[in-house]
Order: C-alpha cells, then structure tokens, then sequence
C-alpha cells in the first residue's frame, strides 16, 4: 500500500511543478483535476479500514 502511496504523491509533487510553469489557463485546468483526483485518492486510502489486511 505504501508504494501506491509513495507513486501518487511522486506525482502530485511532479503535477505541482509543472502548475507552476503552465502558462495556459486549460494547461493549469487539467493539472488542477488531476491534482483532484490525486487527493481523493489520497484521502481514500488514508481512511481507517483502507489499509491492508493481514
């Protein structure tokens, strides 16, 4: 589970450098969704019982 984890704030940190040189507003849109969609991920697996079972 801590690899899915670690993949998905790898790329947040990637998806946050690149929002920060975007100079499009649709480039910066895009980025922003799928920033979104990382913390939902995120937030998912950081609820109590979303960890591995034994």
């Amino acid at each position: 589970m801590s690899t899915v984890i670690e993949n998905l704030l790898l790329r947040k940190q990637k998806l946050v450098e690149q929002l920060e040189k975007a100079p499009a507003a649709e480039d910066r849109d895009k980025i922003e969704h799928q920033l979104e969609q990382i913390n939902t991920a995120l937030d998912f697996l950081d609820r109590p019982g979303a960890k591995e079972k034994p």
